[in-house]
């Protein structure tokens, strides 16, 4: 059986010979704009980070993520999960592996991460903060 560090890392390099590659998601860290062990997301090969940007990253020296830069300081980069409440991950901008550009829905429909109505609903759920905890609690119950 093939380890998910090996399985990134061969994404990782498919990204970087140009290939898209389109990779399911775990865990519940980006709730609720990418639904782990339903979606997807697709990745491609990294341009300059900006702030708002979805990435896989090398964070911390041991794991890998897809998570959202949520600051960049020089060579530096702030990462969160939108389902998260606390806590972030750094990394150097050269950690960062690759760009997500679609969400890949259960039934096969690619949704754009960076629409407007999109970047809307990140912007507002990230100064939801304060009471994400209890958003996200019924919206696990549903």
């Amino acid at each position: 059986m093939i380890s998910d560090h090996h399985i990134l890392e061969e994404a990782t390099r498919l990204v970087n010979e140009g290939v898209c590659v389109t990779l399911p998601v775990k865990g519940n860290s980006m709730l609720p704009f990418i639904i782990g062990g339903k979606e997807s997301v697709v990745l491609q090969k990294p341009g300059s980070p900006k702030v708002g940007d979805v990435v896989l990253a090398w964070v911390d020296g041991c794991r890998y993520v897809v998570h959202r830069i949520i600051r960049i300081e020089g060579d530096h980069v702030v990462l969160m999960g939108d389902g998260n409440i606390i806590g972030t991950e750094q990394c150097a901008v050269s950690d960062i592996k690759a760009w997500a550009t679609h969400v890949v829905s259960a039934d096969g429909k690619q949704h754009d991460l960076y629409s407007k109505w999109r970047l809307r609903a990140v912007k507002a759920w990230w100064w939801l903060r304060p009471i994400r905890r209890y958003i996200l609690a019924i919206y696990r119950r549903l």
